[in-house]
Protein backbone atom coordinates (compact mmCIF):
# COMPACT_ATOMS: atom_id res chain seq x y z
CA UNK A 1 0.00 0.00 0.00
CA UNK A 2 1.02 3.58 -0.48
CA UNK A 3 -0.02 4.51 3.20
CA UNK A 4 2.96 3.09 5.13
CA UNK A 5 2.38 3.01 8.72
CA UNK A 6 5.37 4.94 11.04
CA UNK A 7 6.32 3.98 14.62
CA UNK A 8 8.96 4.96 16.16
CA UNK A 9 11.04 6.25 13.01
CA UNK A 10 10.16 2.96 11.17
CA UNK A 11 8.45 2.67 8.22
CA UNK A 12 5.98 -0.72 7.90
CA UNK A 13 3.74 -1.78 4.66
CA UNK A 14 1.57 -3.92 6.74
CA UNK A 15 -0.36 -2.99 9.25
CA UNK A 16 -0.75 -6.91 10.67
CA UNK A 17 1.39 -7.89 13.65
CA UNK A 18 1.56 -11.12 14.98
CA UNK A 19 2.54 -13.28 18.12
CA UNK A 20 4.77 -16.35 17.63
CA UNK A 21 3.42 -18.33 20.59
CA UNK A 22 0.51 -21.48 20.24
CA UNK A 23 1.65 -23.09 17.03
CA UNK A 24 2.14 -26.79 17.16
CA UNK A 25 5.43 -26.17 16.00
CA UNK A 26 7.57 -23.61 13.67
CA UNK A 27 7.10 -24.67 10.67
CA UNK A 28 3.33 -23.40 10.82
CA UNK A 29 4.52 -20.58 12.86
CA UNK A 30 6.49 -19.49 9.48
CA UNK A 31 4.08 -19.86 7.25
CA UNK A 32 1.62 -18.26 8.90
CA UNK A 33 4.28 -15.65 8.92
CA UNK A 34 4.76 -16.01 5.44
CA UNK A 35 0.79 -15.67 4.61
CA UNK A 36 -0.10 -12.72 6.75
CA UNK A 37 2.63 -10.70 4.87
CA UNK A 38 3.25 -8.96 8.17
CA UNK A 39 6.39 -7.09 9.29
CA UNK A 40 6.53 -7.33 12.61
CA UNK A 41 6.16 -10.05 14.83
CA UNK A 42 6.20 -10.52 19.05
CA UNK A 43 8.25 -12.48 20.93
CA UNK A 44 8.53 -13.06 24.57
CA UNK A 45 12.22 -12.01 25.98
CA UNK A 46 11.96 -14.94 27.50
CA UNK A 47 11.47 -17.56 24.97
CA UNK A 48 14.46 -16.26 22.88
CA UNK A 49 17.36 -17.84 23.34
CA UNK A 50 20.63 -15.66 22.85
CA UNK A 51 23.34 -18.33 24.23
CA UNK A 52 23.54 -20.56 21.24
CA UNK A 53 22.09 -23.63 22.78
CA UNK A 54 19.55 -24.20 19.36
CA UNK A 55 18.13 -22.69 16.97
CA UNK A 56 16.78 -19.20 18.06
CA UNK A 57 13.53 -17.96 17.00
CA UNK A 58 15.94 -14.79 15.91
CA UNK A 59 17.50 -17.06 13.72
CA UNK A 60 14.59 -18.65 12.33
CA UNK A 61 12.57 -15.36 11.28
CA UNK A 62 12.98 -13.88 7.87
CA UNK A 63 15.40 -10.78 8.25
CA UNK A 64 13.29 -8.21 7.30
CA UNK A 65 10.73 -9.17 9.91
CA UNK A 66 10.74 -7.19 12.71
CA UNK A 67 10.86 -8.23 16.78
CA UNK A 68 8.96 -6.50 19.27
CA UNK A 69 9.98 -8.00 22.56
CA UNK A 70 6.93 -8.05 25.07
CA UNK A 71 7.46 -8.88 28.63
CA UNK A 72 5.13 -11.83 28.54
CA UNK A 73 6.51 -13.87 31.79
CA UNK A 74 7.49 -11.22 33.27
CA UNK A 75 6.47 -11.50 37.44
CA UNK A 76 7.69 -7.80 38.57
CA UNK A 77 7.59 -4.46 37.34
CA UNK A 78 11.53 -4.76 37.88
CA UNK A 79 11.74 -7.95 35.29
CA UNK A 80 9.48 -6.08 32.92
CA UNK A 81 11.05 -2.63 32.98
CA UNK A 82 14.49 -4.57 32.33
CA UNK A 83 13.07 -6.93 29.49
CA UNK A 84 11.32 -3.61 27.41
CA UNK A 85 12.20 -0.56 26.76
CA UNK A 86 9.85 1.90 28.51
CA UNK A 87 9.22 4.41 26.03
CA UNK A 88 6.06 4.58 24.14
CA UNK A 89 6.15 4.68 20.50
CA UNK A 90 2.38 3.46 19.85
CA UNK A 91 -0.59 3.29 22.38
CA UNK A 92 -1.74 -0.46 22.49
CA UNK A 93 -5.25 -1.07 24.03
CA UNK A 94 -7.32 -4.17 24.25
CA UNK A 95 -10.26 -4.92 22.36
CA UNK A 96 -11.49 -7.47 24.69
CA UNK A 97 -9.69 -10.08 27.39
CA UNK A 98 -6.28 -11.50 25.97
CA UNK A 99 -7.19 -14.99 24.14
CA UNK A 100 -10.80 -14.25 24.36
CA UNK A 101 -11.68 -13.78 20.76
CA UNK A 102 -14.62 -11.76 21.96
CA UNK A 103 -13.64 -8.52 19.39
CA UNK A 104 -13.86 -5.28 19.82
CA UNK A 105 -16.14 -5.11 22.91
CA UNK A 106 -16.44 -1.54 23.02
CA UNK A 107 -15.51 0.16 20.06
CA UNK A 108 -16.68 3.98 20.86
CA UNK A 109 -13.93 3.42 23.51
CA UNK A 110 -11.80 2.72 20.86
CA UNK A 111 -12.48 5.27 18.68
CA UNK A 112 -12.13 7.55 21.16
CA UNK A 113 -8.30 6.32 22.01
CA UNK A 114 -7.56 6.45 18.04
CA UNK A 115 -9.04 10.22 18.00
CA UNK A 116 -7.18 11.59 21.02
CA UNK A 117 -3.91 9.48 20.72
CA UNK A 118 -0.85 11.48 19.70
CA UNK A 119 0.87 7.97 18.43
CA UNK A 120 0.14 5.39 16.07
CA UNK A 121 -2.88 3.23 18.18
CA UNK A 122 -2.60 -0.93 17.99
CA UNK A 123 -5.13 -2.92 18.93
CA UNK A 124 -3.97 -5.52 21.17
CA UNK A 125 -5.76 -8.77 22.38
CA UNK A 126 -9.62 -9.73 21.92
CA UNK A 127 -9.40 -10.24 18.29
CA UNK A 128 -11.00 -13.34 16.41
CA UNK A 129 -11.66 -13.20 13.22
CA UNK A 130 -11.18 -11.05 10.35
CA UNK A 131 -14.14 -8.80 10.86
CA UNK A 132 -12.89 -7.70 14.23
CA UNK A 133 -9.64 -6.88 12.82
CA UNK A 134 -11.38 -4.83 9.76
CA UNK A 135 -13.29 -3.31 12.82
CA UNK A 136 -10.29 -2.17 14.18
CA UNK A 137 -8.82 0.16 10.90
CA UNK A 138 -11.94 1.31 10.59
CA UNK A 139 -12.49 2.70 14.17
CA UNK A 140 -8.70 4.48 13.62
CA UNK A 141 -6.62 2.02 14.49
CA UNK A 142 -3.04 2.12 13.18
CA UNK A 143 -2.84 -1.79 13.33
CA UNK A 144 -3.86 -4.98 14.51
CA UNK A 145 -1.37 -7.33 16.98
CA UNK A 146 -2.75 -10.45 17.17
CA UNK A 147 -1.76 -14.14 18.05
CA UNK A 148 -4.38 -16.42 19.33
CA UNK A 149 -7.34 -15.69 16.09
CA UNK A 150 -4.75 -17.33 14.15
CA UNK A 151 -2.66 -19.87 16.13
CA UNK A 152 -5.56 -21.62 17.45
CA UNK A 153 -7.92 -21.56 14.05
CA UNK A 154 -8.87 -24.57 12.41
CA UNK A 155 -6.49 -23.76 9.51
CA UNK A 156 -3.79 -20.85 10.79
CA UNK A 157 -2.67 -20.00 7.43
CA UNK A 158 -6.02 -19.72 5.40
CA UNK A 159 -6.91 -17.60 8.83
CA UNK A 160 -3.44 -15.64 8.58
CA UNK A 161 -4.64 -14.84 4.89
CA UNK A 162 -7.81 -13.44 5.77
CA UNK A 163 -6.42 -11.70 8.77
CA UNK A 164 -4.09 -9.85 5.84
CA UNK A 165 -7.06 -8.96 3.61
CA UNK A 166 -9.44 -7.36 6.86
CA UNK A 167 -6.62 -5.18 8.08
CA UNK A 168 -6.30 -3.77 4.48
CA UNK A 169 -9.61 -3.60 3.71
CA UNK A 170 -10.49 -2.10 6.91
CA UNK A 171 -7.34 0.51 6.48
CA UNK A 172 -9.27 1.57 3.01
CA UNK A 173 -12.95 1.92 4.31
CA UNK A 174 -11.09 4.40 6.85
CA UNK A 175 -9.54 6.43 4.46
CA UNK A 176 -12.58 6.21 2.04
CA UNK A 177 -15.04 7.71 4.73
CA UNK A 178 -17.85 5.74 5.83
CA UNK A 179 -21.42 6.93 5.31
CA UNK A 180 -23.17 8.91 8.16
CA UNK A 181 -25.34 6.27 10.10
CA UNK A 182 -29.23 7.64 9.73
CA UNK A 183 -32.33 5.82 11.92
CA UNK A 184 -34.04 6.30 9.15
CA UNK A 185 -34.13 4.93 5.26
CA UNK A 186 -32.72 6.94 2.88
CA UNK A 187 -33.57 5.56 -1.01
CA UNK A 188 -30.27 5.85 -3.33
CA UNK A 189 -32.98 6.07 -6.20
CA UNK A 190 -34.33 9.81 -6.53
CA UNK A 191 -38.15 9.39 -5.70
CA UNK A 192 -38.97 12.45 -8.81
CA UNK A 193 -40.18 11.56 -12.11
CA UNK A 194 -41.30 7.91 -11.46
CA UNK A 195 -43.82 6.74 -13.79
CA UNK A 196 -47.38 6.88 -12.77
CA UNK A 197 -45.98 10.20 -10.24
Amino acid sequence: MSDPLIIAGREFGSRLFLGTAGYPNRKLMLDVIAASGTEMVTASIRRISLAGEDESLIDLIPKHIHFLPNTAGCQTAKDAVLTADAGAAAVMPLGSPIGSGLGICNPHLIELICARSPVPVVLDAGIGTASDAALALELGCAAVLLNTAVSKARDPVMMAKSMRAAVEAGRLARLAGRIPKLAHAEPSSPQFGLVGT
